[in-house]
């Protein structure tokens, strides 16, 4: 199992895990405090535990997706899939991770709207925060360019983006360039790829790149095609 460094991020888990054991040892206290009450004071407590075996079970049946939920949770947790500040998707929903509990994971998607996905229903998990990230950027260039100036331009965007001073700290290595990804009807199309450090980064550093590249490939008069419609007026025949 892979292990994240310790550090500043390792806060939110320890809050959660920190606070799941709070209640459960909560839970646990008052259970044996009650019992130990009910003996000092005379009062049997066999059939009181006969009685609530009896209900526990008609409750686990009746229960079995809030149990799932809460071992689910409970390997979430331990395992360090999700920590609260990772950008997810899970069961078909993705976001910023708000909350994690033993029941469930709320998320807070880039419209805003917040989402409570039961950890029952969790069955994949994808974490884009973990680690590292590496955007891909696909980058198309008209037909008649010179692709080795192209993709100088490109390393050389790159290059200067790292040295600023705003965004050396959020790209790990230089841009490694994959090469010529497939010829496209108005365009050939360069991929090549960031390494950046995780959270919401990845997204920043891949925008704050696109929008220098444009300027870059402007000043060099690189041609970014795009679709263009030619209209042929057939003349009525005689």
């Amino acid at each position: 199992m892979e292990r994240r460094a310790s550090g500043p991020d390792e806060l939110p888990r320890i809050t959660t895990v920190s606070r799941v054991l709070r209640y459960s040892a909560t839970v646990i206290v008052v259970l044996v405090a009650g019992m130990l009450i009910l003996t000092q004071l005379g009062i049997s407590i066999a059939p009181i535990l006969a009685t609530a075996g009896v209900a526990g079970v008609a409750i686990g049946f009746g229960a079995q997706s809030l149990i799932r939920d809460y071992l689910s949770g409970f390997f979430l947790l331990i395992e360090d899939q999700i920590r609260e500040g990772d950008v997810v998707e899970v069961a078909g929903k993705g976001g910023l991770v708000e909350e994690v509990t033993l029941r469930y994971v709320r998320l807070r998607d880039l419209d805003g709207h917040v989402h409570y996905v039961p950890n029952g229903e969790i069955k994949l998990v994808t974490n884009r925060t973990r680690g590292y990230a590496t955007p891909v950027l696909d980058v198309g260039v008209g037909y008649r360019e010179d692709l080795d100036e192209v993709l100088g331009v490109m390393r050389e965007t790159a290059t200067t983006l790292r040295a600023d001073a705003q965004w050396r700290a959020r790209i790990v290595e230089d841009l490694e360039v994959i090469g010529v990804e497939r010829w496209g009807d108005s365009a050939v199309v360069l991929r090549a790829r960031l390494k950046v450090v995780p959270a919401i980064e990845q997204w920043n550093v891949k925008r704050e790149y696109l929008k220098r590249l444009k300027k870059a490939f402007d000043e060099r008069g690189i041609e970014i095609p795009f679709p263009q419609l030619t209209i042929h007026s057939v003349p009525p025949k005689s």
